[in-house]
């Protein structure tokens, strides 16, 4: 079009001309075009109205021609991008080149050249353009979806081309004057909003042997799926079966699996987890998964593919934690552990035959994936017999000793010794359930001496650059504390055989010794880490000693100091979250279970002030502590030496023992809200005790096992204890109480009666019940009365007006003589079968059957038939 041709079709738009881009209109010219922009191919006019009019024509000789031409005009106006207010009626035309594509082959090369341009950016004439035609534009972006349904290869490819393209856009070729590009996130928007993305999922079930054409559509879905929206719309779409099942599909490219695997990923990440993972938690997913996984284990050597090995063992990782998925139904648990012992457990089966891992990261990373699959796969029980027959428990434990000087090993240093801690965490988990291999591995042994190693002096730099070596860079912190935690975890067991085996092989002594070494090397540097070392000692000396006098002795003095070295912790310490507080729970266990019950250990400990220190921590006040020290207190005033030692003992401002329990008593029933006068004495006498709690409890029903709130209310506040401790120091000639503390020790006294009370209560309700019965059974009048209070409570209970056209049941049974409602089921006892002689005594059939015991033929013996016709038949 020349200059002089411009002003023709220039001026201000017809009706309609600014509503939506798909009604008919003219489009004005954008601006005047001279000679040398035309030449280098600026934007120009055009009549879309009359081009979407030619393409609906039928029936002409000459009107395809004429259709393609006016198409290839179009492409040829629009080569620098399609304005946002034209992108509805240029798609209107795409769909209608499409429709004619199957009788008319000749209209996809137009199709193909107008998806060519919209991979261009869409221009915008105003700022308000993108929202003014977002919904055209994402119904227009929509349409490449369902275009994918024409059989052309070529189409295909370019739609997917245009789709990548979105995220990775080309400049336009020329700036055109008044236009701007939109902005580069638009078209990715407005894909999402037309729900491209559940279109081009459900294209791949056209393309079942189009290899071709499916990694493009693969390489588009792998675009798409970086945005949450398209991720669920894909979710929704069942992409990750859909694409999961082909992983092995035939691809001489390799691209198929990459692309898969990280679709698989992106779904994972960006949608819901536990949906993907119900949709992969099928047979044909996780052959899928093992067949690809196998393939690249056995024969991947590139780092590429050593990689996409890595993530697919993720993924399964992923799918693992579903107990539902059917792991070992595939048999992808029973190679998964093969995979994961081959070089610690010499196997001969072919899969692992000549398998040699290196010292590569990926396959760094590979072993490290697999000790955590083995964790997650031991939690589901029928998995322990595969682990058993992969001897699991052997090859994690050829990790568990000391590195051996001069050996030529696949892994570095470094990565030894982060295998060497994973492998020992690992066996945290698996070894409990496994006990018998355990026992058969001489776990107690191998731990023992690995423990032994850690605090030798043996020369050894740990680089402590890993999760599980936090803290231990340059010494044997991190290797002791994983150690101790796989050793407090089979303790725990409570299994006589493996604490019994423990403790014959010297553990408590050398636990001792080791909780001595670390207060020796303490360091402000490593403080958390040492903290829980200690911890975990005291734990295991607990388990090892609780109802066992013998072992108890064999703690001894050397125990008791160390347990009295942490109770003379500086009490600031165990508010500043460290792990003070933690340590100080696990002193006071083990004062419970290796000191009380054991007399020259109490001895010792009472000689050695232990007792005022306990009451040192008690008058810290702090209520997660009082219980536990309370509890301790009652069992230690068993031993008549205690009793001196607590008298004896003096706080701040020469607070006695038994003030500071009066006072304990005060603040606890003050938090229960307990109704007190301002001194001290009791307001509500029918209930003494009762607190706001229990007055707020509503009255819930509760299965046989579970404690009831009375129970609760005993073990969880520290009332009871307080009588008990004060019960054994006799509540007499206690020093050191005023007034207020006199008052309170009185209500204290009478705790065990206003307890009492309540059962009296009860009992008294009971024994009203049983005569207010026998009244009833032994006297007319009284059952009389009774009778007519029981229909007087029915009747109440009535509607007092009953609904029109109702029909009245009687629900009252005539002469019945009982004031007790009766229940559904009800129990009849009658005579004896032995007596009567059963069910069939009295027939005919009864005397034709041989008698059995218990049978219907037995008779009394004191029974006489008189004229028994039947005395003839034999029987």
């Amino acid at each position: 079009m020349s200059a002089a041709e411009a002003p023709a079709t220039a001026g201000p738009q017809g009706p309609g001309g600014r509503g939506k881009s798909g009604s008919p209109r003219r489009i004005p010219v954008v601006g005047v075009v001279t000679e040398d922009e035309d030449a280098q191919g600026a934007l120009k006019p055009t009549d879309l109205t009359r081009i979407t009019k030619l393409l609906e024509e039928t029936g002409k000789d000459d009107l395809e021609e004429k259709q393609l031409k006016c198409v290839k005009k179009l492409v040829q106006y629009y080569q620098n991008g399609f304005p946002l207010r034209d992108v509805a009626q240029i798609f209107t035309i795409l769909n209608l080149c499409a429709g004619k594509i199957e009788n008319q082959p000749c209209f996809i090369e137009p199709a193909h050249d107008i998806i060519k341009l919209c991979r261009l950016p869409f221009l915008k004439k105003k700022v308000s353009d993108e929202i003014t035609y977002a919904e055209d534009t994402a119904n227009s972006i929509a349409l490449l979806g369902d275009l994918m349904k024409i059989p052309s290869s070529e189409l295909r490819i370019q739609i997917c081309k245009c789709i990548v393209d979105f995220y990775h856009a080309e400049p336009p070729k020329k700036r055109i004057t008044g236009y701007q590009q939109a902005s580069s996130t638009y078209k990715i928007q407005m894909a999402e909003v037309g729900g491209l993305a559940k279109m081009m999922v459900e294209s791949l079930a056209l393309l079942e042997n189009q290899l071709v054409e499916k990694l493009w559509v693969l390489k588009a879905l792998q675009h798409l799926s970086t945005s949450e929206v398209n991720c669920t719309l894909m979710m929704k779409a069942q992409a990750a079966s859909g694409i999961c099942v082909h992983l092995n599909d035939p691809d001489p490219s390799g691209q198929l699996l990459f692309r898969s695997s990280e679709i698989l990923w992106n779904l994972l990440e960006k949608s819901s987890k536990e949906e993907i993972v119900q949709q992969l938690s099928n047979l044909e997913c996780l052959l899928a998964l093992k067949e690809a996984f196998k393939h690249l284990f056995m024969r991947g050597f590139s780092h590429y593919d050593r990689q996409l090995r890595n993530d697919i063992l993720v993924i399964t990782t992923i799918i693992a934690q579903n107990p539902e998925a059917p792991m070992i139904e595939c048999g992808f648990t029973r190679e998964l552990i093969l995979f994961a012992t081959f070089n610690e457990v010499k196997s001969q089966n072919p899969l692992v035959k000549g398998l040699k891992l290196s010292n590569s990261y990926e396959d760094f990373e590979l072993k490290k994936l697999l000790f955590n699959l083995i964790v997650i796969l031991s939690k589901d029980l029928p998995t322990l017999q595969l682990l058993i027959d992969g001897r699991v428990v052997l090859a994690l434990f050829t990790y568990v000793k000391k590195p051996e000087k001069h050996k030529i090993t696949e892994w570095s240093a470094a990565q030894s010794e982060e295998l060497q801690l994973h492998a020992i965490a690992t066996l945290s988990s698996v070894a409990p359930l496994l006990i018998e291999e355990y026992m058969s591995c001489q776990g107690n042994a191998r731990i023992l001496a690995f423990l032994e190693w850690c605090e030798s002096e043996d020369s050894f730099f740990s680089h402590g650059n890993s999760f599980h070596g936090t803290g231990g860079r340059g010494n044997k912190f991190a290797h002791l504390r994983y150690t101790l935690r796989l050793l407090r975890a089979m303790v725990y067991l409570e299994e006589e055989t493996v604490n019994q085996d423990l403790c014959e092989q010297g553990a408590i002594q050398q636990l001792i010794g080791i909780f001595k070494n670390t207060i020796s090397k303490f360091n402000d540097k490593e403080e958390a880490i040492i903290l829980e070392i200690q911890s975990d000692i005291l734990l295991i000396l607990s388990g090892l000693c609780e109802n066992n006098i013998s072992r108890k002795e064999i703690f001894g003095t050397e125990g008791v100091d160390i347990i009295l070295h942490v109770m003379k912790t500086d009490p600031k310490k165990f508010q500043s979250g460290v792990g003070y507080s933690v340590l100080l729970f696990s002193t006071l266990d083990s004062i419970w279970c290796c000191i009380l019950a054991c007399y020259a250990s109490e001895d010792y400990f009472l000689e050695k002030e232990g007792i005022f220190l306990l009451l040192d921590l008690l008058a810290l006040n702090q209520k997660k502590f009082c219980n536990l020290i309370l509890g301790i207190m009652v069992e230690f005033c068993d031993n008549p030496k205690t009793a001196a030692h607590v008298n004896t003992w003096r706080g701040k401002k020469d607070q006695t023992a038994a003030s500071l329990l009066i006072k304990l008593w005060r603040k606890e029933e003050k938090e229960l809200g307990v109704k007190r006068d301002k001194h001290g004495m009791i307001i509500d006498t029918k209930r003494p005790l009762f607190t706001s709690f229990q007055e707020e409890q509503k009255v819930m029903p509760l299965p046989a096992n579970c404690p009831t709130v009375a129970v609760m209310d005993v073990a969880e506040n520290i009332r009871a204890k307080i009588y008990a401790v004060l019960g054994k120091l006799d509540f007499e000639n206690l020093p050191g109480l005023s007034t207020e503390d006199f008052v309170t020790l009185c209500i204290i006294h009478r705790y065990l009666d206003f307890k009492i009370q309540a059962t009296h209560k009860q009992r008294e309700l009971a024994n009203k019940s049983w005569e207010n019965f026998l009244a009833r059974t032994s006297n007319a009048k009284t059952l009389k009365k009774a009778k007519r209070l029981q229909e007087k409570a029915i009747e109440s209970s009535r509607h007092s007006e009953r609904p029109p056209n109702a029909i009245f049941h009687q629900t009252d049974i005539k002469g019945l003589n009982t004031t007790v409602p009766s229940g559904r089921v009800v129990v009849v006892e009658s005579t004896p079968a032995r007596l009567v002689g059963g069910p069939l005594a009295d027939t005919d059939i009864a005397l034709k059957k041989l008698p059995i015991r218990g049978g219907a033929l037995q008779r009394v013996k004191a029974a006489k038939i008189v004229d028994d016709p039947r005395k003839s038949i034999p029987t």
